[in-house]
């Protein structure tokens, strides 16, 4: 299983990097707003941070031949670019066109069975159902994580299931189990799930019981 970087931050991005466990980042509007740079350029830092990792970068155009366009300039930002478009309908024949034009392509804002099953037929490299925000509307958003990877399976698709919109170490947990591909996690719940208090604990026991021996060098 991928961990993605939900972030477009460099310094927690360079940090995370360095633990060996991030194998690419999504960034978002949002995410690199926050940021307060130039977007194409920390674009390019990030994707020349994580050379061998999967970047995402979302569109921000709005009409089809637009999306189409701008999802074309993006790419050609760095190599490992992989270009961020909502599953709506009026992007369909853009998102057939892109795959044709051999442009990875990370299909968010997915929720639902069919929608997944669509983008799977026309090729895309990731779907990324948003498990939160199925939760923010009393649906449970870790039973779609289910339901799409059988359907992957069944029929042999080669798209890889992302679980976006991750919440809480529960969902964490729930994407594991459900056979993700990929999670794309916030700094925040990465932190803390690579957190246990009675590692911390367990830890602090030894440290005690070992300074009882006064040894001064060991080995």
């Amino acid at each position: 299983m991928k961990i993605f970087l939900d972030s477009a931050n460099l310094k927690a991005i360079k940090e995370w990097k360095e633990t060996g466990l991030i194998d690419g980042v999504t960034t978002n509007p949002t995410h690199l707003s926050k940021e307060g740079k130039d977007p194409s350029a920390q674009v390019k830092a990030i994707a020349k941070l994580l050379p061998k990792g999967s970047i995402s970068v979302e569109v921000t155009e709005k009409k089809p031949d637009a999306v189409y366009k701008q999802a074309m300039a993006i790419a050609k930002l760095a190599r490992n670019i992989v270009v961020k478009i909502p599953c709506h309908k009026d992007y369909y024949h853009v998102i057939a066109q892109l795959v044709k034009d051999g442009v990875k392509l990370n299909i968010t804002l997915v929720f639902s069975l069919v929608q997944a099953l669509m983008m799977a037929k026309l090729g895309v490299h990731y779907i990324s159902p948003f498990v939160g925000r199925l939760d923010d509307i009393d649906v449970e958003g870790v039973d779609l994580l289910y339901t799409i990877r059988h359907m992957l399976d069944e029929y042999g698709f080669e798209t890889q299931l992302l679980a976006a919109s991750i919440r809480g170490v529960e969902h964490f947990h729930a994407a594991i189990m459900a056979g993700s591909d990929v999670i794309t996690v916030p700094i925040a719940i990465l932190e803390k799930a690579s957190q246990h208090v009675l590692t911390d604990q367990g830890i602090a026991k030894f440290d005690k019981d070992w300074k009882k021996l006064g040894v001064r060098k060991f080995p």
